[in-house]
């Protein structure tokens, strides 16, 4: 009897802490939400516009990018794109469109079915670059790609084995 008492509240110490996290985490869960729901619906974010869709955006970056710079982008391969600028212009994109907290393009390209925003970022960099240069978009194929990347590294982070004592 004297071990189990102390093993008892033990016990409910710790379901009590759990439920406590449990509805706090909630709570933040639907705060986030509802900073989503707010975000998704609004043109500016930290005073910067942000695109309603694909085509809005390949035209907003012909504004903000120089003649001198679409030039050199133009005439850069598909693979220089997706890979040297990634760290540029992608995280100028990710960042300024709100890609991680929600805006109105993510949402928008969530609705194609890219999720992450790495991706979406991707995704709007290589589109561009196939129209400034009059080939097709394909999006199809590429939100196809996004989605076989994603899934290929969760079935390799699924196969990871965990070291443990034996």
């Amino acid at each position: 009897m004297k071990k189990t008492l102390p093993r008892l509240i033990a016990v409910l110490v710790l379901l009590a802490l759990t439920t406590v996290f449990a509805q706090a985490q909630s709570k933040q869960d639907s705060i986030w939400e509802r900073n989503y729901q707010k975000r998704i619906r609004k043109a500016k974010l930290n005073g910067i516009y942000i695109p309603r869709n694909l085509g809005d955006a390949h035209a907003r970056l012909n504004q903000l990018i120089s003649p001198e710079a679409r030039q050199k982008f133009k005439n850069m391969t598909e693979d220089q794109v997706r890979h040297k600028l990634f760290f540029s212009l992608g995280r100028w994109i990710t960042y300024n469109w709100g890609f991680y907290e929600g805006s109105r393009l993510s949402a928008r390209l969530r609705k194609l079915g890219i999720y992450h925003p790495d991706d979406m970022a991707e995704f709007i960099m290589i589109t561009y670059h196939r129209k400034m240069n009059h080939k097709e978009l394909g999006a199809k194929a590429l939100v196809e790609g996004f989605a076989a990347k994603r899934k290929k590294e969760l079935e390799k982070r699924r196969k990871v084995t965990i070291i443990s004592k034996s």
